[in-house]
C-alpha cells in the first residue's frame, strides 16, 4: 500500500511538471544576441564577417516562430536558395521560443570561433529549461537543432569556405587613383572577394552599383581635389577644436572599427569594439525594447534588419574593389601634408564606397518600416567602449550622422558617403519591398 502511494505520488509530480511552461521572454532573446556580439568582438570579426554571423542564426530562430505564429510567413522561397525547415509536429510538446533560442545558439556556434563561450551559455539554458520541463524542453531541443541543422547546410553554400582561399588583394602601385594599405598596420585589403558571397534578397552583389566616384585628380578646382581638401580641412579643425568638437564626439561614436592598432615605442596593442553593422543590431534592440515588443517581434525585427545588413556588405564590397579608390590619408601624405592623420583609424580596405554609409541606409531604412518614421530614441550601443549615450529623433538622422562621421573622422570622401548613404537606403527600400515577412 505504501509503495502504491510513493508510485502515484512519483506520477502525479510528474505529470504536473509536465504541465509547467518553460518561460522565455524578448529579454532572453536579446541575451543570446548580445552574447554573440560580445563573443565576435572577442574573435575579431571584419564588418563584412560579422553581417554574417548575425543573419543566419536570425534567420534559423525566425523559421522557426514562422511555425508557431501564423502572423509571420517564412522566408522559403524568398531568400535566395533558402527551402523550407523542418515542419513542426504539433502533436509534440514544443516551445517554439525555446526552439528559436537554441537554434540560434547552434548555427551561432557553427560561425564564431570561441565555440566554447556559446556552448557554456547553452549548457546554463540547458540545465534551466529541463529542470522545469524535461520533455518540453527535449522536444524543443530536437526541434531547434533539427532546424539549425537545415539552416547550416543552406548557409555552407554561400561561399564563404570558397572565398578563404580566393588570392589576395593586388595592390597597384603603379596607378596613384588606387587604394594602397594604409597606416598604422599597412594591412591587406580584407575580404576582397565578398562580391562573391550569395545575397539573399538582391539579384546580385552589384544590383545597386553607384554613380561613379570624381575621378581622381589633384588639379585644383577639380571635383576630386575639392573632396580631398574638404577631408584634409575638416580633420585639421577637428584637431584644433580639441575634445570639445562635436564633430570628434560623432567621429568617435560611430567609428564600430573592431580592430583599431595602436603603436607605442616597440609595443603594440588592439583595442576591440564593435563593427558598424553590431551598432545597429544594436539599434534594433532599443526599438524592440522601446516599443515592449513580444518575442515574436523581436525575433522579426532582428531577422528584418540583418538580412538587409548582409546584402548591404555584399553590395558595398562589390563596388569597394570595382572602383578601388584611393583613401584621403595616403594622398594627403604623399601630396599635401605629410603628418596629417585622420581622427580615425583607417580600415584596410578601399575607400567607394563608405561600408558604414551604406549599411546605415539600409539599416535604418528596415527599421524605419518596421517601427515607424519619427521614432526618437537613445543610443546607448556604445556606453560599454566608454561613449555617452547620444539622441536621434529618427532612425534616418541616426544613419545621416553615422555617414557623415566617415568625413569627420578623415577617412572618407565626401561621394563614398552620400552616394553611399543612397547605395544603402536603394538597397533597404528594396528588401523591404520585397520580403513578406510580417502578415498584415
Amino acid at each position: 500500500m505504501f509503495l502504491l502511494i510513493v508510485i502515484t505520488f512519483v506520477v502525479s509530480i510528474s505529470c504536473q511538471k509536465e504541465k509547467v511552461e518553460i518561460k522565455v521572454n524578448p529579454n532572453d532573446f536579446h541575451a543570446i544576441v548580445d552574447k554573440v556580439t560580445g563573443i565576435m568582438v572577442h574573435d575579431i570579426f571584419s564588418p563584412p564577417v560579422a553581417s554574417r554571423i548575425y543573419n543566419y542564426p536570425n534567420i534559423a530562430a525566425y523559421e522557426i516562430i514562422c511555425q508557431g505564429k501564423s502572423e509571420y510567413q517564412s522566408l522559403a522561397g524568398q531568400l535566395n536558395d533558402l527551402t523550407p525547415v523542418p515542419k513542426l509536429d504539433t502533436t509534440k510538446a514544443v516551445n517554439v521560443k525555446v526552439a528559436a533560442i537554441i537554434a540560434y545558439m547552434d548555427v551561432s556556434k557553427a560561425l564564431v570561433f570561441s565555440e566554447d563561450r556559446i556552448e557554456t551559455y547553452r549548457d546554463s539554458l540547458y540545465t534551466t529549461w529541463s529542470g522545469i520541463n524535461e520533455k518540453s524542453f527535449t522536444a524543443s531541443k530536437v526541434y531547434g537543432l533539427s532546424v539549425a541543422k537545415h539552416i547550416k547546410a543552406w548557409l555552407s553554400t554561400d561561399n564563404y569556405a570558397q572565398t578563404r582561399t580566393m588570392p589576395k588583394f593586388s595592390v597597384h602601385t603603379q596607378d596613384p587613383a588606387r587604394w594602397q594599405p594604409t597606416p598604422p598596420d599597412y594591412m591587406d585589403g580584407i575580404e576582397p572577394h565578398w562580391r562573391a558571397i550569395r545575397t539573399l534578397v538582391i539579384d546580385s552583389a552589384s544590383q545597386f552599383r553607384p554613380a561613379s566616384h570624381p575621378e581622381f585628380s589633384l588639379e585644383k578646382g577639380s571635383p576630386f581635389y575639392k573632396e580631398l581638401m574638404e577631408t584634409y580641412e575638416v580633420g585639421r579643425t577637428i584637431k584644433e577644436e580639441g575634445e570639445d568638437s562635436e564633430k570628434l564626439k560623432i567621429a568617435r561614436f560611430w567609428d564600430c572599427n573592431p580592430y583599431v592598432s595602436t603603436h607605442k615605442g616597440h609595443l603594440m596593442f588592439a583595442t576591440k569594439k564593435i563593427t558598424p553593422g553590431a551598432h545597429w543590431i544594436g539599434i534594433c534592440k532599443i526599438a524592440c525594447k522601446k516599443t515592449g515588443a513580444d518575442f515574436y517581434k523581436t525575433v522579426y525585427a532582428y531577422t528584418k534588419t540583418s538580412i538587409a545588413i548582409a546584402d548591404a556588405f555584399i553590395s558595398c564590397w562589390d563596388e569597394k574593389y570595382r572602383s578601388n579608390l584611393i583613401r584621403p590619408e595616403t594622398v594627403i601624405n604623399q601630396h599635401i601634408d605629410e603628418n596629417w592623420a585622420p581622427v580615425l583609424q583607417t580600415p584596410p580596405f578601399p575607400e567607394y564606397t563608405s561600408g558604414h554609409s551604406v549599411v546605415s541606409g539600409a539599416a535604418s531604412t528596415v527599421l524605419t518600416d518596421i517601427f515607424g518614421n519619427n521614432f526618437a530614441f537613445n543610443d546607448d550601443t556604445e556606453l560599454q567602449y566608454g561613449l555617452p549615450i547620444r539622441s536621434f529623433v529618427s532612425f534616418n538622422q541616426a544613419a545621416e550622422e553615422a555617414a557623415v562621421s566617415r568625413l569627420y573622422g578623415g577617412i572618407h570622401y565626401r561621394a563614398a558617403i552620400d552616394l553611399g548613404l543612397q547605395q544603402g537606403k536603394a538597397l533597404g527600400n528594396y528588401v523591404v519591398s520585397q520580403l513578406q515577412m510580417a502578415k498584415e
